[in-house]
């Protein structure tokens, strides 16, 4: 931003206390931010508007997002892409046919006879639902303005951006 940099202290950068309103941006300024800096993420911002602050309110504070939110550790925006579609893969489906193979087991099975699955057929099952779960994880999350303030308020973004002063 007007070629200076401003985060963390591995970096060398400028003083974690420089918030947006020091910059003086004006509506509809645009600036990239970077995230984790291992595999990292960059994102453009737009200052979309200036609000005055408010006496009693915790700050920093998020007013709006959309779309999904991408898990954390997902190994970047390119494995993030590549997996996002995996719940519509030949091998998910081969998850779901297994995981109905045995449920169909278990229904016509005799009320009175005790459910017991064989070894291999229990392993089959826990490893269909363990990828499933996986391919589920993958899709990230949806996003809640609520819960991005509510870590906000808990002030993790200090500890997940590694600034801890």
């Amino acid at each position: 931003m007007r070629a200076a940099r401003y985060g963390s202290r591995e970096l060398s950068a400028s003083s974690p206390d420089v918030t947006l309103a020091d910059l003086h941006f004006r509506k509809g300024a645009r600036l990239i931010y970077e995230y984790d800096l291992n595999i990292p993420w960059r994102h453009e911002v737009r200052i979309e508007d200036r609000l005055e602050r408010e006496a009693r309110r915790t700050y920093p504070v998020c007013t709006g997002g959309d779309g999904a939110c991408p898990p954390e550790d997902c190994g970047g925006p390119e494995s993030f892409m590549d997996h996002r579609n995996d719940w519509l893969s030949f091998e998910a489906f081969e998850d779901l046919d297994t995981m109905v193979e045995v449920l169909q087991e278990v229904v016509q099975k005799d009320e009175a006879e005790k459910v017991a699955l064989d070894q291999e057929t229990r392993w089959r099952l826990e490893d269909a639902v363990e990828r499933a779960r996986a391919r589920e994880a993958a899709q990230g999350g949806p996003f809640s303005r609520r819960d991005v303030n509510a870590r906000l308020r808990a002030s993790e973004h200090h500890t997940l951006m590694h600034q801890q002063w």
